[in-house]
C-alpha cells in the first residue's frame, strides 16, 4: 500500500492510477483461503466449508482470522451463500414494503448519498423501525450467526448495527463509484483535511454489508465491486477523481445473488449499486452498516446547551475583531463537529453527502449575525431532526 507522498497528508494530485492498478490487478488464489468454497471474479465465496468449521471456538477463531485478513489485505469483499433463511427474509421484506408504502402515502422522498433522490425506494433507520414494528421478525432476522461471525471478525465485540433498506426499481441507474462511511461520506476537499493515518484507520471502524431480499441476477444491477481497491491508501480521495472512476467503470465485477445471500466488504472498497436493466424486478437489499464500539467520547455532554451558552460570548468576540481561527477553535471544542449519527428521514443528505453539523450551524450563525433567539430555535430544530422518533 503506497504511502502518501505529502508527509502526513493525502494529496489528491498525488494519486497515481498506475500505483492503484498495481494493487488491484491481481488474482485471488483459492488456496490462500481454505474456508472459502470458491472464488468468483476475484471475490471469495463462503458457504458449507465455513459453516462446518465454526462449530467450536478454535474453528470459529480460525475462520474469523481468515475473514479479517481477506477484508484487510485480500479482495476486500466476501459473499456468504444462504447466510439468511429465505422465510426469515420474506417476513422482513413484508415489513420493509409496508414502511415504503407508508412513506409514499405521506409523500416522503428518501434522499440518497450517491444517487438521485427519489430514483430508488429507501428506508432510513430500518433497524429501529423493524424492532418497533415487528419485534418477532427482528429477533429472528438479527439472531443470524453469519452476521455476528463477520462483525466480530472485523470489529470485535460491542459493535453497533444500523440498517438502510434500498430498493432499486426497474430502470434505476447505477450509483457513482465511491468508498463508504466515514471518509467516503465526505467531499474530496473535506477528506483531504484528515491526516493520512486517519485514512488508514477509518476502514477499521466500520463494516459494510448487504442482504439480498430477492434473487438478483446481473441484469437487476447487484452492487458493483472493485476487489483489492481498499488497499490503496489514498482511496478516499482517489475515488472522486475521473481517471479512477473511469477505471472502476471498466473493471468492476458483479455477482449474482440469491435471496438470503449476504455480502460484506471493507468501507474503503470502491463500489456502487448497479443499473437495474430488468423490467419487473424491484431489487431490494438490506444495507447494513456496522460500527466499532470505539470512536466515541468517554463522557456524555449536552453540546446543544453548551452552544447556546457560549454563543453570546462568541458573537461578542467576533464583533470585537477576534481572529476567526481562534473562534473556530472554541466552536470545535464545544459544538458537535460531525453530522452523524442522525435521523436520515428528517435530516436527509439531499444536496450533499452529509447534513449540516452543529458546529457548522453555530459558525453560520456567527457569520450571519443571528440573535440568540434565532440560534436557540435553529439548534433545537436540528436536535429534533437527529432524534430517532
Amino acid at each position: 500500500m503506497p504511502p502518501a507522498r505529502s508527509a502526513g497528508w493525502v494529496d489528491p494530485d498525488e494519486c497515481r492510477l498506475d500505483e492503484f492498478r498495481a494493487l488491484v490487478e491481481r488474482v485471488t488464489e483459492h488456496a490462500d483461503y481454505p474456508f472459502a468454497d470458491a472464488v468468483e471474479q476475484n471475490v471469495l465465496i463462503y458457504g458449507d466449508r465455513l459453516r462446518a468449521a465454526i462449530s467450536d471456538r478454535d474453528g470459529r477463531r480460525a475462520v474469523q482470522t481468515e475473514l479479517a485478513q481477506a477484508l484487510l489485505e485480500g479482495p476486500g469483499v466476501l459473499m456468504f451463500k444462504q447466510a439468511f433463511e429465505p422465510p426469515v427474509v420474506d417476513r422482513a421484506t413484508v415489513q420493509f414494503e409496508a414502511m415504503i408504502a407508508e412513506q409514499k402515502k405521506t409523500g416522503a422522498i428518501a434522499g440518497d448519498h450517491f444517487a438521485k433522490p427519489g430514483s430508488n425506494d429507501r428506508v432510513w433507520g430500518a433497524l429501529d423501525k423493524l424492532a418497533l414494528q415487528a419485534a418477532d421478525v427482528f429477533v429472528d432476522y438479527y439472531a443470524n450467526d453469519t452476521l455476528a461471525l463477520v462483525c466480530e471478525a472485523w470489529l470485535g465485540p460491542g459493535y453497533q448495527i444500523t440498517s438502510q433498506v434500498n430498493v432499486v426499481n426497474p430502470g434505476g441507474q447505477a450509483q457513482v463509484a465511491h468508498a463508504d462511511y466515514h471518509l467516503g461520506f465526505m467531499s474530496i476537499d473535506q477528506a483531504g483535511t484528515y491526516p493520512a493515518h486517519v485514512h488508514r484507520l477509518s476502514p477499521a471502524l466500520t463494516l459494510q454489508g448487504a442482504v439480498a431480499h430477492c434473487d438478483m441476477p446481473v441484469e437487476t444491477g447487484p452492487t458493483m465491486y472493485l476487489p483489492y481497491s481498499q488497499r490503496y491508501a489514498a482511496g478516499y480521495v482517489a475515488c472522486h477523481r475521473p481517471e479512477f472512476i473511469e477505471y472502476f467503470d471498466d473493471h468492476y465485477v458483479q455477482l449474482t445473488l440469491a435471496k438470503g445471500d449476504a455480502v460484506f466488504f471493507s468501507p474503503a472498497l470502491f463500489h456502487g449499486a448497479g443499473t437495474n436493466r430488468s423490467t419487473e424486478v424491484r431489487r431490494m437489499a438490506n444495507l447494513l452498516q456496522i460500527s466499532s464500539a470505539f470512536g466515541r467520547a468517554m463522557e456524555s455532554l449536552d453540546r446543544v446547551a453548551m452552544s447556546k451558552a457560549l454563543f453570546p460570548v462568541l458573537a461578542d468576540r467576533m464583533t470585537s475583531g477576534a481572529f476567526e481561527h481562534l473562534l473556530r477553535n472554541a466552536v470545535a471544542a464545544s459544538a458537535e463537529g460531525y453530522a452523524f449519527p442522525t435521523n436520515l428521514d428528517r435530516d436527509q443528505p439531499v444536496g450533499g453527502l452529509a447534513p449540516e453539523t452543529q458546529a457548522e450551524l453555530v459558525w453560520r450563525a456567527l457569520h450571519e449575525r443571528w440573535d440568540v433567539e434565532t440560534l436557540v430555535k435553529e439548534l433545537d430544530a436540528q436536535h429534533h431532526r437527529h432524534l430517532s422518533a
